[in-house]
């Protein structure tokens, strides 16, 4: 993928949340602290930065998390609202690619299937035969983490409680790679990232349906939306499996939903899951920000 891309995403993601920060109102004077603070926290972040790819800025802000309707599964209700504060995360899943530095750079144990990878022809393609633990050593290999299934249901949903990324449509061939009916081979059955343009999130976030499965970083409990808290969810804090999200190549269009909720056990590696990284946007602690909501009554 186009490294170049990520030092014009932090540019743009800094303005983004200073102009943020500066719309609060400080004094003069506080803006030059804040000016500061800001690009302290970005040289920060790229000290830390190893994976060089794209992020997407997802503002703070609160929205629609699950859904109350009679044919949604279980785990996936009630609909509640729920604040998360402003993360990065990939614009695009980790790659073959992406990985093999990763393996080069560590003595980490390769994933399964990997030997069939040809760099030159797989590179762009997401890697799978990961498990959980796998993704998350890469996340901390790159001084990122893996996404709460908050942030990655806001990621991938926005505030206005669509049903899949690129709204309510139901998925065709030319919005998702899913519903494929064939033997797993890299070149048969996954897309290179970045291909579906048209199925982008509200964020500008790629293939967030379809193509693969994304490990979170939560433990699944199939009745947490019951007594999850209103400010950035974490999932229950020990389980038997963890969260996956967004459906893969195979899956049939209801495991594309934005508020769709999949499990597995952590130690788990197959031919369609793999997963993307986020990280959290530093903070600047002499700014408060007011937590109001902005999405009205809770009616679907």
């Amino acid at each position: 993928m186009a490294h170049t891309f990520r030092k014009l995403a932090l540019v743009t993601a800094g303005s983004l949340l200073l102009a943020s920060v500066l719309v609060v109102g400080p004094g003069q004077g506080q803006i030059g602290e804040v000016r500061t603070l800001a690009e302290k926290a970005q040289e920060e972040r790229e000290e830390v930065y190893i994976d060089e790819v794209r992020m997407a800025l997802v503002p703070e802000g609160p929205f629609w998390m699950g859904m109350d309707e009679a044919l949604v599964i279980e785990d996936q209700a009630p609909r509640h609202e729920v604040w998360v504060d402003a993360f990065y995360i990939d614009v695009y899943e980790v790659t073959t690619e992406r990985y093999a530095v990763f393996l080069q750079s560590t003595n980490h144990s390769p994933p399964w299937l990997w030997r069939s990878v040809d760099l030159e022809i797989h590179d762009e393609r997401p890697v799978i035969g990961v498990n959980w633990y796998d993704a998350d050593a890469f996340c901390r290999w790159a001084g990122k983490r893996l996404p709460t299934e908050a942030e990655w249901e806001k990621a991938a949903r926005g505030q206005d409680g669509r049903r899949y990324p690129w709204g309510d449509n139901v998925p065709t061939a030319d919005l998702a790679n899913f519903g494929v009916g064939a033997r797993f081979s890299y070149s048969q059955v996954l897309t290179p990232v970045g291909r579906y343009k048209k199925s982008k999130s509200p964020y500008g976030i790629y293939e967030m349906a379809g193509n693969v499965w994304e490990w979170a970083s939560d433990w699944y409990e199939g009745a947490y939306y019951q007594t999850s808290p209103a400010d950035n969810p974490r999932g229950p804090e020990t389980g038997q499996l963890k969260v996956v999200r967004g459906g893969g190549w195979s899956e049939l269009p209801n495991y594309l939903l934005t508020f769709g909720r999949f499990k597995m056990p952590p130690n788990t590696r197959n031919s369609y899951t793999g997963f993307r990284c986020a990280q959290p946007v530093l903070k600047i602690d002499q700014v408060s920000t007011k937590r109001p909501s902005s999405l009205g009554t809770d009616s679907n």
